[in-house]
Formats: C-alpha cells, sequence, structure tokens
C-alpha cells in the first residue's frame, strides 16, 4: 500500500473512531505530519485533555509518555502503536531505587522527570518536564532534593537553581543526548561561523556550555522562531529538525551530530500506526492504585507557574 492511500486510510479510520493523533517532536516526518498535535509528551497530553469529544488517543512516542496520556485521560483509550517503542532513560529508574536513595535522605523531597514509568512516579512529590525542571525546583522549600533519572538534567536543574540535587540512579542518561559532543560543535561553528547553537539539557556539561541556549524541545522550538541568526546548530534527536524546518523555511537547521536518532521513537511507522487505529491496539492502561498517586505528581508540576 503506497504511502498516500495508507495516508488517507488512517484519516477516515480516525474520523470513524473518533480518534486524535499525538505525535512527539521526535517521530518520523510522515507520522508529525498526520498528526493532530505535535509536541513534548506533557504538551500532547495536555492537549489531550482539551478535546473534549476525542474517545481514543494515538500516541505516537514511547512508553511512558503514552503512560502519562492515559493516567491525565482516564476516561479515553490509549493506543500505543508499537509495544517495543520503550524509552532506555525511563527504564533506568526503578523503585527500589528511589526507596533506597530515601533511606538516605528520608526529609529530601522526590522529583522525577516526566521520562520515567508510572509505578516510578507513583513514588515520587512531584513531576517536571525539560521544559519546567528550574521551576519546580524552586517551587520546593528544601535545597536538598532528590531527582531522577536524567543526571544531566539534574546537573542543569543544580546550576540554575543553586539547589543540591542528588541523582538517582546516580548515573542515569538519554542514550541519543549523550552523543552529542563539544568536538562536533566546534567542527561546525567553523563551517558556519555566524551560527548559533541550542542543544537539549539532557546533553552533558561539556557540550551545554558550548551551546548558545539550552532548552526542552518546546523552548527550541520558540527560539528557533525568534532568532535573528539564518543558521542554527541543533543538539537533539533529529526529527525535531523536521519541525523546525517547517515552521522556519527560511532558516537553516543543522544536527550536530547526525548518528543522534533515537530508535525507539522511530519504530512508529504508518503501516503500524494504522493498524493500531484498525485493530485499536496497543491499548495502554495504568492500575488505578499507581494511576492515582502518579496523576497527583503530574498535576501538582501543571501548578507550578512558569
Amino acid at each position: 500500500m503506497n504511502k498516500v492511500k495508507l495516508t488517507d486510510k488512517i484519516l477516515q479510520l480516525k474520523k470513524e473512531k473518533k480518534a486524535l493523533i499525538l505525535a512527539h517532536n521526535y517521530q518520523r516526518p510522515e507520522i508529525q505530519d498526520i498528526a493532530d498535535y505535535i509536541g513534548d509528551s506533557i504538551e500532547l497530553s495536555r492537549k489531550a485533555m482539551l478535546e473534549k469529544d476525542a474517545e481514543t488517543l494515538v500516541f505516537c512516542a514511547v512508553d511512558f509518555m503514552a503512560e502519562s496520556a492515559a493516567i491525565l485521560n482516564p476516561e479515553k483509550k490509549v493506543l500505543l502503536p508499537t509495544l517495543g517503542a520503550r524509552c532506555p532513560m525511563a527504564q533506568m529508574l526503578t523503585v527500589d531505587e528511589i526507596k533506597r536513595a530515601k533511606t538516605h535522605y528520608p526529609d529530601a523531597p522526590v522529583v522525577l522527570y516526566v521520562n520515567t514509568l508510572a509505578t516510578s512516579k507513583a513514588y515520587c512529590d512531584i513531576c517536571c518536564t525539560s521544559a519546567n525542571v528550574v521551576e519546580v525546583i524552586n517551587s520546593l522549600d528544601a535545597d536538598t532534593i532528590l531527582f531522577g533519572p536524567d543526571r544531566n538534567l539534574a546537573e542543569y536543574a543544580a546550576e540554575k537553581t543553586g539547589k543540591t540535587l542528588i541523582p538517582i540512579p546516580e548515573w542515569g542518561f538519554c542514550p541519543t543526548h549523550v552523543l552529542f559532543q563539544p568536538e562536533d560543535i566546534a567542527v561546525l561553528k567553523q563551517q558556519y561561523p555566524d551560527a548559533v547553537v541550542m542543544v537539549h539539557p539532557e546533553c552533558s556539561a561539556e557540550t551545554r556550555r558550548a551551546a548558545d541556549f539550552v532548552g526542552s524541545t518546546s523552548k527550541m522550538c520558540h527560539y528557533a522562531r525568534e532568532s535573528t541568526a539564518e543558521t542554527i546548530i541543533v543538539g537533539t534527536e533529529e526529527g525535531l529538525l523536521h519541525r523546525l524546518r517547517k515552521e522556519n523555511p527560511e532558516k537553516r537547521f543543522i544536527v550536530a551530530y547526525e548518528g543522534a536518532v533515537c530508535p525507539n521513537m522511530k519504530l512508529t511507522t504508518l503501516e503500524r500506526l494504522y493498524a493500531a487505529l484498525k485493530e485499536e491496539k496497543h491499548v495502554i492502561k495504568v492500575p488505578e492504585a499507581t494511576a492515582k498517586h502518579a496523576r497527583t505528581a503530574l498535576e501538582k508540576m501543571f501548578l507550578v507557574k512558569s
């Protein structure tokens, strides 16, 4: 089946099933192009919460994002086109790791990046995104905070807030963002001396220091729109460049390292999206006891002014 015909079939099914297609910024271009909304995981979940007429959410992303959508939209059916689309960083943090850390720092609040599984979210005080991590940390009346699972994001937040963030686990990381190195940025800056550099806070401290701007994917999109630079070097998963180029056709975007591809994000194809809608698979459900606590942590995050 060719892509045009397949796209038509997906759109027809979407209409019949009153479905919303939500695509993360790192998805394949053809998935982004067919989606109702594109954004980061929490942006998408919040969009879904506002769409009262939608009965089904097809979350083109990875496991923890679909879980968050299911937690925040309990009355809707949430589908993940590919069960194998798992976030390696989210898998790095277990409930046992959180409990161990709490024995050492019993009075420290637990802040978890949304890039965690629901079982872990249920054991935290509040969640955060890469867009609002600084505001969330500053909202807490504590100077020492347990933070998981991304060590680089913890370091970034500590730099910005002056607080002590204890990473759990000690070396949690995003396998894609650690691929960006300052040496690659230096080479590109020699080729494009007038270019500005923007990178994700999941990158290493050395890479962040080589950048003109550090921010989440949503903040990168805003920075790209506002920047007067004609060339922008981008330090995040290459899927974001499709959106950046569509929104800023007059500018040139260059990924800081061409091998920075998240294989899990790329598992969603048009064929798998079609099958998920047609067969209504794979339904993501979070046990109510877990969902209740995780929902509280997510809702607290929404109350923090950014």
